[in-house]
C-alpha cells in the first residue's frame, strides 16, 4: 500500500517558444490548466503503476479542490485523507518551452495546512510505503516519517524542492531521491558524485541521485548501481521527477528489490516527457512495461 502525504495543487501551464528573462514578457497562445502538485503527482504515478494508493494533504472549499478531488477519484485514489483547508487550493504557474525545459512558481495555499495528524496511526505499518516530499510544512513531513519509522513502515522520502532539513531528520528515511541540485542543498557539496557518497554514509537508508538525461544513481551501504535514461525527445519535463519517485515506490512495494526499481522509474520519469502537463502524463504500467526492454538494466558501479 502506498501511502502519498504532500501536496495538491492546480497547474497554470504555459506553452512558450522559450523561456522568459527577467523583465521579458513571452506570449504563450493558451493557459493550460490541470492537477498536479508534487504529491498527487507522485500518488497519481503510483496509482497507474499498480499499486493501490491513498493521498493524505489538503485542499481548499473552491473549485479548485473539486476538481482535484474528482482527479483522485477518477484515478483510483483513496481521497478521504484530503482534508479541506481554511486557504485556497494550491496553484502553480509553469512555464514550458518548446525544447521541454520549464520554469515554476507555486503559490501554496491550503498546503501549508497539512498536518501529520491527518494520517492515522493504523494506516502505518510494515504493510506501507509513505511517500513524502517537501512541498507541505517540512515540520510535519519529519513528524509523520519518524512516526511512519517507529511503527515499521517503509519511508520515501523526495527531498524536493531543494530545503535544508531539521538535523537527524533522515534518519527516519529508508529511500531518499535527489536531484543534484537538492543533493548540494542537504550536503553543501557542489559534486554530485561526493553529495551522494556524503548523503550514502549519513543516517538514511539507501540514496537515489537523478541526474536528467544522465539517468539515476542509486547507493545503500557499499553496493552502488547506475541506471541510464530512457532515450527520448521530450515535450515537456514537468512532472518527470515525480513519475521517476511514484514508480520507484510503487515497485519497492511490490516487492522489486532497489536495482530493479531504479530501472522501471527511469523508464516512468522518460514516459512522462513526452506529453504536456504533470498529472496528465504520468505513465501507466503497462507503457512502462512496453518500454522497459528499451532500457538496460541497472548495473553495479
Amino acid at each position: 500500500m502506498i501511502l502519498v502525504f504532500g501536496s495538491l495543487n492546480i497547474d497554470l501551464s504555459f506553452p512558450l517558444p522559450h523561456l522568459p528573462v527577467e523583465g521579458e514578457t513571452v506570449l504563450a497562445p493558451a493557459c493550460q490548466p490541470g492537477p498536479g502538485g508534487k504529491g498527487l503527482n507522485q500518488a497519481v504515478a503510483a496509482a497507474r503503476s499498480g499499486a493501490a494508493t491513498a493521498m493524505y494533504g489538503r485542499v481548499g472549499a473552491d473549485p479548485f479542490g473539486e476538481t482535484l478531488r474528482q482527479t483522485l477519484a477518477a484515478e483510483g485514489i483513496a481521497g478521504a485523507g484530503v482534508a479541506p483547508g481554511q486557504s485556497a487550493t494550491g496553484c502553480a504557474a509553469i512555464a514550458v518551452a518548446a525544447d521541454g525545459r520549464n520554469l515554476i512558481m507555486v503559490g501554496s495555499g491550503a498546503n501549508r495546512e497539512a498536518t501529520a495528524d491527518q494520517v492515522p496511526d493504523d494506516a502505518l505499518d510494515a504493510g506501507t510505503t509513505l511517500v513524502l516530499q517537501l512541498e507541505v510544512p517540512i515540520a510535519e513531513t519529519v513528524a509523520l516519517a519518524r512516526r511512519a519509522r517507529a511503527r515499521g513502515a517503509r519511508v520515501v522520502l523526495n527531498a524536493a524542492p531543494a530545503a535544508v532539513l531539521p538535523a537527524g531528520a533522515l534518519a527516519a528515511v529508508d529511500v531518499l531521491v535527489v536531484n543534484e541540485i537538492e543533493a548540494a542543498m542537504l550536503t553543501g557539496l557542489s559534486d554530485p558524485d561526493a553529495a551522494l557518497g556524503a548523503l550514502a554514509a549519513g543516517d538514511c537508508g539507501a540514496v537515489v541521485l537523478t541526474r536528467g538525461g544522465a539517468g539515476a544513481t542509486a547507493r545503500c551501504g557499499t553496493e552502488c548501481w547506475h541506471v541510464p535514461a530512457l532515450a527520448i525527445r521530450p515535450v515537456d519535463t514537468v512532472g518527470a521527477g515525480d513519475a521517476f519517485v511514484g514508480a520507484l515506490a510503487a515497485a519497492l512495494d511490490a516487492g522489486a528489490d532497489l536495482p530493479a526499481a531504479l530501472r522501471r522509474a527511469s523508464v516512468a520519469g522518460g514516459l512522462a516527457c513526452l506529453k504536456p502537463g504533470a498529472v496528465a502524463a504520468m505513465p501507466d504500467r503497462a507503457a512502462i512495461n512496453a518500454a522497459l526492454d528499451r532500457l538496460p538494466p541497472a548495473t553495479p558501479r
